[in-house]
């Protein structure tokens, strides 16, 4: 799909930087008085190379190489986890056109231009007053399935309208800007192990700053099908019968260092077939996802397929399509980015739900900030402060978390009021789903009040 350029020089530098500090070895870009270093900045970055069979991830966090394959094995064969998944909307996503209150007065005098129309989306079932964005048709599906959790005024006191900044609290899970672990990443330093570096796992180019952690390993890969296998020099189907041959290799023997090498080869070889699935072009997906350039319904896909096949995940994390950054060319942009990241999601969770899998798994959409209530005369928004975040699930209570406060009482700034805090989502996803004391995780956890979000 098409990529809106219509965002801000910050948003830009924002992702400059961001990218920079995930790739181990290369120097970050000069940061402005103020703003916080990535949460990861400094975390080595080395190949996760399995004995005899090269694997195409990247491992963060590791002290050294270890035969991490072991540890994946292991932490499969245990009891199956709930599984978080993060889903990060770039750029500040409009949470006045997300849901919107259309036969507001006020709302329409701000908005000339871009307010919508009542008869353009569907009716909230929850507020009368607000009506779902086009696009988020598969969303306000969900909702009517009681699937899906909706935050229609989430943020934080006191916002910060630095994409950078306000995006870094979010992921480290505290408005402090010297914090340099993620939130997810503290829960897997509290609850991970050493040698499993699939139980926080960024599917994308670089590491999510959300599962930076100081203890344990964690894994980036751009998507599951970059999993791959080779053996220099053979291929095809002599290839096929070498790697077939691992299996009877690994036979116990009475020799304890023959008995060790043999122990790797028997857990190189369940990690080939286990991983087996994602390769090629296609997961053998129970349903279709949407056609698009874009890799997301690709990655969500395949991320289904590795935990129908019980790979250890704990906590994922990725970027959605679209850039939501949109101080011009708003309409266009917004619909545009939301219609395939909806579309995208509703056939994941559909895929759970074919699998068997629905019951585990929660995903949680949210975006920096939200934007400015009145339009700025370029067909566009600028920064704004609350924003709208939904979590998706079979076990999502499915019912809305903080009221909508309107829009006759904005800030001074002329900004939707928050009637929810991210910190408070944050402790309930660790308590309620997670099983984990948010106070282990969470700075100050105790000042925060806690929705209910999981039934």
């Amino acid at each position: 799909m098409a990529r809106s350029c219509h965002h801000c020089d910050e948003f830009s530098r924002a992702s400059l930087v961001r990218k920079t500090a995930a790739e181990a070895g290369r120097g970050l870009p000069a940061i402005e008085p103020g703003m916080p270093f990535p949460a990861g900045t400094g975390l080595d970055r080395r190949a996760f190379v399995a004995r005899t069979l090269g694997l195409a991830i990247s491992v963060y966090g590791a002290g050294k190489l270890h035969l991490f394959e072991e540890g994946i094995a292991r932490a499969a064969s245990g009891p199956a986890q709930p599984v978080l998944v993060s889903v990060f909307l770039p750029g500040g996503t409009d949470a006045l056109s997300v849901l919107y209150p259309a036969l507001d007065s006020t709302y329409r005098s701000l908005r000339p231009t871009l307010a919508l129309d009542a008869g353009a989306g569907t009716q909230f079932s929850e507020d009368s007053r607000l009506y779902w964005h086009p696009s988020l048709s598969p969303f306000a599906t969900l909702h009517g399935e009681g699937k899906v959790s909706v935050l229609p005024a989430v943020g934080y006191t006191h916002p910060d309208q630095s994409h950078f900044t306000s995006r870094h609290f979010w992921e480290v899970g505290a408005t402090e800007t010297r914090l340099v672990s993620g939130w997810m990443g503290r829960y897997l330093d509290h609850v991970g192990t050493r040698d499993n570096p699939l139980q926080g796992l960024s599917l994308d180019y670089q590491l999510q700053p959300a599962l930076a952690t100081a203890k344990v390993p964690v894994a980036s890969l751009a998507a599951p099908d970059e999993y791959t296998f080779d053996a220099p020099g053979v291929w095809g189907d002599v290839e096929q019968r070498m790697l077939e041959a691992l299996g009877p290799l690994g036979s116990r023997r009475s020799d304890r260092f023959l008995n060790q090498a043999a122990n790797a080869t028997t857990q190189s070889d369940r990690l080939r077939r286990e991983l087996a699935p994602f390769t090629g072009n296609g997961y053998g997906t129970p349903v279709p996802y949407p056609d698009s350039d874009d890799p997301f319904p690709h990655q969500l896909a395949g991320l289904a397929a590795m935990l129908a096949a019980s790979l250890p995940l704990r906590c994922v994390a990725m970027t959605a399509p679209g850039e939501y950054d949109t101080h011009s060319d708003q309409p266009k942009a917004l619909a545009d980015g939301l219609d395939i990241t909806a579309r995208s999601l509703l056939a994941f969770q559909r895929d759970l739900e074919a699998r068997g899998l629905a019951d585990r798994v929660l995903t949680l959409v949210w975006s920096e900030f939200g934007r400015r209530a009145e339009e700025n005369g370029s067909d566009g928004t600028d920064h704004g402060a609350a924003g709208t975040a939904f979590l998706i699930g079979t076990r999502a209570r499915g019912q809305m978390v903080g009221e909508f406060p309107g829009v006759a009482n904005l800030d001074d700034d002329g900004n939707l009021r928050a009637t929810s805090d991210f910190r408070g989502v944050y402790c309930s996803l660790l308590e309620q789903w997670l099983n984990e004391d948010a106070a282990a995780v969470i700075p100050g956890a105790g000042s925060f009040q806690r929705p209910v979000l999981v039934k």
